[in-house]
């Protein structure tokens, strides 16, 4: 039963930071930031937020430093979109899963994998 509410919140979270993300005016936080996941402890007193920048990690980090920086603005939004009686302390990590992935994906593009033509020439042949 606790464990719904736990991913309720961590994805109630997840939406609100995300909008909050939009309002902030510091040039260190990213216009393409993205909240990957937010893990909540079972007594909502922490919550670690996932961010992620698709501009690469040194710009992750620097986004990092900046939401640090806002996280008291940040705290104080969060509360009044959630309502919830204690708003959980934000810890920011950088997560580089989104700069990885497109890493693999640029290095499969860069293959060159023929297709079986074989299936193809017995079908024209028949």
């Amino acid at each position: 039963m606790a464990g719904h509410r736990i991913n309720r919140i961590s994805e109630d979270i997840k939406r609100e930071l995300s909008a909050i993300f939009r309002t902030l005016k510091d040039p260190r936080i990213s216009s393409m930031i993205t909240v990957l996941r937010v893990d909540v402890t079972n007594d909502l007193s922490y919550a670690t937020v996932h961010v992620s920048t698709i501009e690469g990690e040194e710009k992750t980090k620097e986004s990092v430093k900046g939401l640090k920086s806002a996280q008291g603005y940040i705290r104080h939004e969060l509360g009044a979109a959630l309502k919830l009686r204690h708003v959980p302390e934000l810890r920011f990590v950088a997560d580089n899963s989104i700069a990885y992935s497109a890493e693999i994906n640029k290095i499969l593009k860069g293959l060159n994998i023929e297709e079986d033509k074989s299936d193809e020439d017995t079908e024209i042949s028949e």
